[in-house]
C-alpha cells in the first residue's frame, strides 16, 4: 500500500525520545512516505540519534532554532505533491495520508485537510475536534467536509504548490498560532480547507514545552494577523478583545509591546482580506469566543 503522494514534514527542538517514537510510527505507516526531520539547533543529541536509528529520514540542520519556519526550509526540499506536516510528538494513523490525497486529488481547489485528532494516551479527542467538525464557515456544496477558516498544522495535509504560493509561514511569526495568517492567505488565493472526521492523527503532547513562551507568541501573532489582513474596524475590536480577555500579567503585557513595536514593518506588509474570506473571519471569532478548545491567547 505504498503511496508516494505525501511527505511528512516534522519540525524538533530538544524533544529526542518523543520524535524517535513519532519515526517509529511514521516508519511503520503503509504508505512508506518520505520523511523530512528540521532540526532546530537541538542540543541533546537528536541529529546524531536520528541519523543512527532512521537513516532513511532525509536531516536538515538549519543550525538555528527557526520555530515553524523550519516547515518553510523543508518543503523546498519535498517533491511530492502534498506535505503532511506533524510535530515530534505527533504522528499519523495508517492509512490517513492515503485518504487525505485522495481527497486532493479529487478536489481540485481544496488546498487542506485537517484530520481528527486524538490525544494519547488514551485515544481521546483533542477538544478543538469539535469546534472542527461544527465550523460555522459556510461551505461550497463540493467541499467533502466542514468548511474551516484555519488550520492546525500538526494534524494537516497540504498541497504544497498552494503552499509555496501563498509564502508559506510568515518569517516572523517563529511558532504560536502561526496557522492563522497562512490559512487566511490561502483562502485569500481561492483555496478551500476543509476538516476530515474519518482521518486521525494520534499527539501526545511532550512535557518539554515552554507554555509561557508559547502564550507570549500566541498573543503577538494574533495580533500581527489582526492587524495585517483585517479591516480597521474588526481589528480594532479584536484587538480591544484581547486586550480585556488575556491574563493580566508580565507575559501579556510583553506580548503586546512587543507587537506594538513591530507596526512599521506590519503597516508596510498589510493586506487587507478579500470581503467574503473577512466574512469567514468574522464568524470564526463568534464562534472562538464560545469554545473551551486550547488557544494561544488564553
Amino acid at each position: 500500500m505504498t503511496d508516494p503522494r505525501a511527505t511528512v514534514v516534522v519540525i524538533t527542538h530538544n524533544r529526542r525520545d518523543e520524535l524517535l517514537r513519532t519515526l517509529g510510527h511514521l516508519a511503520e505507516l503503509p504508505e512508506k512516505p518520505p520523511v523530512i526531520v528540521v532540526d532546530n539547533a537541538s542540543a541533546d543529541g537528536t541529529p546524531d540519534a536520528v541519523a543512527k536509528k532512521h537513516p532513511q529520514v532525509r536531516l536538515l540542520r538549519p543550525g538555528r532554532n527557526f520555530g515553524a519556519i523550519g516547515r518553510n526550509l523543508a518543503v523546498r526540499e519535498v517533491r511530492t505533491p502534498y506535505v503532511a506536516f506533524c510535530d515530534d510528538d505527533s504522528w499519523w494513523s495508517p492509512g490517513a495520508l492515503s485518504g487525505a490525497a485522495d481527497l486532493l486529488d479529487r478536489y481540485p481547489s481544496l488546498a487542506t485537510v485537517t484530520a481528527r485528532i486524538l490525544v494519547e494516551p488514551g485515544s481521546t479527542d483533542d477538544p478543538i475536534t469539535e469546534e472542527l467538525r461544527n465550523s460555522p464557515v459556510p461551505a461550497p456544496r463540493w467541499l467533502p467536509g466542514p468548511a474551516l477558516g484555519s488550520f492546525l498544522a500538526a494534524a494537516t495535509v497540504l498541497r504544497t504548490e498552494a503552499f509555496r504560493a501563498a509564502g508559506g509561514f510568515h518569517p516572523r511569526l517563529w511558532l504560536g498560532g502561526e496557522e492563522e495568517l497562512l490559512a487566511a492567505d490561502l483562502a485569500a488565493n481561492g483555496w478551500w480547507l476543509t476538516y476530515a472526521d474519518h482521518l486521525t492523527i494520534h499527539h501526545q503532547p511532550s512535557p518539554a514545552r515552554d507554555a509561557t513562551l508559547r502564550r507570549a507568541h500566541g498573543i503577538r501573532n494574533t495580533l500581527w494577523f489582526t492587524w495585517l489582513r483585517r479591516p480597521a474596524r474588526p481589528a480594532l475590536r479584536r484587538t480591544v478583545h484581547l486586550a480585556r480577555t488575556v491574563p493580566r500579567d508580565t507575559v501579556s503585557l510583553r506580548a503586546f509591546a512587543e507587537a506594538a513595536a513591530a507596526l512599521p514593518w506590519v503597516l508596510r506588509e498589510r493586506r487587507v482580506l478579500p470581503a467574503d474570506v473577512e466574512a469567514r473571519m468574522r464568524l470564526l471569532e463568534d464562534a472562538q469566543r464560545q469554545s473551551k478548545a486550547r488557544r494561544y491567547v488564553g
